[in-house]
């Protein structure tokens, strides 16, 4: 958070209606956690202003756009110095495949959740992409079986 705010349980109960459809109108949301709307659309714009709620999105079905197999990709780097960490993080998070890059405490070093239509495309990233960058020293691939969870 970029200012340090205060939460209410009614500023929870909007940060929750809010994470389950951000398309809520401003009256919807009011109804919902028991305000009327001017003090209910003040506490958004505070939340928003805040930091709290940094942006609104639209969920795109994968499938829909080509994206069918989502590939979680542990990887392990040889690089120790700042300047590899930086050009491998600038690489790999420029890759329109990758969906989410975090850089982890201890082994692996990194997860990569990496969409793409199909094995082929997924192999076509993975040898031609990923695994010839100097840094890498290995690399894991968890194909996922079913999605059980996502979001909040």
């Amino acid at each position: 958070m970029s200012n340090e705010v205060t939460l209410d349980a009614v500023d929870r109960d909007i940060l929750f209606h809010l994470s389950q459809d951000g398309r809520l109108t401003n009256v919807e949301l009011a109804k919902r956690v028991g305000l009327t709307p001017p003090p209910c659309l003040r506490r958004v714009r505070r939340l928003e202003e805040a930091g709290v709620v940094t942006g609104y999105r639209a969920v795109i079905d994968p499938e829909a756009v080509g994206r069918g197999l989502e590939v979680l990709v542990a990887v392990e780097i040889y690089a120790q110095d700042r300047t590899s960490f930086e050009e491998f993080e600038g690489t790999v998070a420029s890759y329109e495949e990758v969906v989410e890059f975090r850089r982890m405490y201890g082994r692996p070093d990194y997860f990569l959740r990496v969409a793409v239509a199909d094995h082929a495309a997924y192999e076509a990233f993975l040898t031609g992409r990923l695994s010839c960058l100097p840094a890498v020293l290995r690399l894991e691939s968890h194909l996922t079986m079913k999605e059980i969870k996502t979001g909040p």
